[in-house]
């Protein structure tokens, strides 16, 4: 019969603690990894839209190479207003999103004649201090009847925007807009909230 060796005991339990403890700590790391992950996931699909602008569509405003995120929740609770930048799935390719300038309400007669708007008859053309220039191309005149659910969408660089004046599907639907452009975060050098 072996006698019992408490020396050997001994090591063997602090052992199984190490091997216990090492367990714990994988474990702890794998959790916590999947909880980042998994928020990650929530507030990007959720929460926040990424976005970049390839061009110049929406100079001065946003230039070309800015990255942006959107507000996923801005419209849970209150509709689209004028003039807010949005992002939504281009009208003529669902697979592409775009970021524009709400002009045109649901049901309103947006008119343009010499690269000025007017709603609904009025006499008095829409202030738009966040055109980058001059609108001289593609002046008008032109006649949106913007159906209900949906919204008129304009680049503020009207001279190099690629917009409702030419798609083949004019309006974007409520449904398609995924959120509310809210700020600017790369490159620093254009860091800021979008007016």
């Amino acid at each position: 019969m072996k006698d019992f060796n408490y020396e050997d005991e001994h090591k063997n339990t602090e052992k199984s603690k190490e091997s216990f403890s090492a367990v714990r700590e994988i474990i702890s790391w794998i959790l916590t990894f999947a909880l980042a992950i998994g928020a990650a996931f929530l507030i990007k699909n959720y929460l926040i839209i990424n976005a970049d602008v390839p061009t110049g569509s929406m100079e001065n405003t946003i230039m070309p190479g800015d990255r942006l995120i959107g507000n996923r929740l801005a419209y849970l609770r209150e509709d689209p207003q004028r003039g807010d930048v949005i992002i939504f799935h281009y009208p003529d390719d669902e697979e592409e999103l775009y970021v524009k300038r709400i002009i045109g309400l649901p049901g309103e007669e947006v008119r343009i004649e010499e690269g000025k708007i007017y709603i609904d008859g009025s006499d008095t053309p829409l202030e738009e201090s966040y055109l980058k220039e001059e609108w001289t191309v593609e002046t008008g005149p032109f006649l949106f009847e913007v159906p209900e659910d949906c919204y008129l969408v304009l680049g503020d660089n009207r001279n190099d925007s690629w917009d409702a004046r030419y798609w083949a599907n004019t309006y974007v639907a409520r449904e398609k807009i995924l959120g509310k452009g809210e700020l600017i975060y790369w490159p620093l050098s254009d860091f800021g909230k979008i007016e």
